[in-house]
């Protein structure tokens, strides 16, 4: 039996079914029928809870359904990337109703970005105009400081440090104090990305490098945020090469997107990101496919160590590298089975992402729902 009591209880039972009774919530909770039913006029009340059609009967009255209404809100979701940030529409479920993209100028700093940020929401909300807006979440390349509201020591985005972005968002004309939730990218990712799999990594290869982590079916963020910051490990293959985060001799300097774009350029090939280089080799472009399975291969000497540390059930391959998939992924299994121990990768599945690149944008819609909708959340809102 469950110990469940309050009305933010009661309504996790049912939004993890698809459909229960008040007799089976009932037999679950211990609690009597006039609890449960108290519990659930609260519930219906707010709309997050509807009754359906009767399951079938085997004699007598059927009895009727109850659901979770993925219907009754929406949540915003916005994934802030080098090249590009993703705004998003999401139902309550988290699937995604309406997208708008913007090309990020995250250099100049978030009093650039974050207001054409906040117009498009405004736009994409249009769309939805009895929608209730329960939360926006905002994911960011690098470190973020949640409690904050901030990105934080990232290496990548210097003119956001220590900003909290909250009152950019507390612009949008229909979010009335609802939370804004942040989290870093590829954390985002892994929530969206896990699959059945209670122990895998996932990898954010786009611009930069980065890995979201879950072990025991826990997100792992370590004690100051930065687990999965592993762009800038030393590789030797790197030695004195600039990283853009100042050092040398970073896995990112050689195999992140951003360096693969700037030595096609010294090339004089026609690129601005990583999503262009992937289209070239596509298009069977000899040196956008030799650089793509490269960065693959030092991807996977880089991360071996954490293979046989975390022994991983699942790889997954995200970001932009996921349009090159079958080309990265070949030369990360080259240097992953050699660097790695047999008992880690003698079951090691790598696989390429379930969202394409909607990944970061499912992910951080999942990052504010699970605020958003938590029983203290419920309970608070009823």
């Amino acid at each position: 039996m469950e110990v469940v009591t309050s009305v933010g209880e009661i309504f996790a039972l049912i939004r993890g079914r698809q459909q229960i009774t008040r007799a089976e919530i009932s037999a679950r909770t211990g609690l009597s029928r006039t609890a449960v039913g108290s519990r659930l006029t609260a519930l219906l009340d707010t709309g997050l809870v509807i009754e359906c059609q009767p399951a079938a009967s085997t004699g007598g009255r059927p009895a009727t359904q109850l659901s979770f209404n993925a219907d009754a809100g929406v949540v915003l979701s916005v994934a802030v990337g080098i090249s590009r940030t993703r705004l998003a529409v999401c139902n309550l479920a988290g699937a995604v109703l309406a997208l708008a993209d913007i090309d990020s100028e995250v250099a100049l700093g978030p009093d650039d970005l974050m207001p054409d940020v906040v117009k498009g929401l405004d736009v994409l909300l249009e769309q939805f105009p009895g929608a209730s807006v329960y939360g926006v979440g905002l994911s960011l390349p690098g470190t973020v400081d949640a409690g904050r509201g901030c990105s934080c020591g990232s290496a990548i985005l210097r003119g956001w440090d220590g900003v909290d972005l909250r009152p950019y968002l507390g612009a949008l004309h229909r979010l009335s104090g609802q939370p804004v939730v942040l989290d870093n990218d590829a954390n985002a990712i892994a929530l969206a990305e896990r699959g059945g799999d209670d122990d895998v990594l996932v990898l954010k290869a786009s611009s930069g490098l980065g890995a979201g982590i879950i072990a025991g079916g826990v997100l792992l963020r370590g004690a100051d945020q930065a687990a999965g910051e592993f762009g800038h490990n030393k590789i030797a293959a790197a030695a004195g090469l600039g990283c853009r985060c100042g050092d040398t001799g970073c896995l990112e300097a050689i195999a992140g997107g951003w360096a693969i774009v700037r030595a096609l350029q010294q090339q004089g090939r026609p690129v601005r990101h990583l999503r262009d280089v992937a289209e070239l080799a596509h298009d069977g472009d000899p040196e956008a496919r030799r650089m793509v399975r490269d960065s693959g291969r030092y991807v996977g000497e880089g991360i071996a160590p954490a293979v046989n540390l975390l022994n991983p059930a699942s790889i997954v391959v995200a970001g932009d590298m996921a349009g090159v998939h079958e080309i990265f992924v070949a030369g990360l299994r080259e240097t992953l089975y050699r660097n790695a121990t047999a008992q880690a990768t003698s079951a090691l599945r790598v696989r390429p992402a379930t969202h394409g690149d909607r990944s970061a944008t499912v992910g951080t819609a999942a990052i504010v729902l699970d605020r958003v909708l938590s029983a203290a959340a419920i309970d608070e809102r009823v």
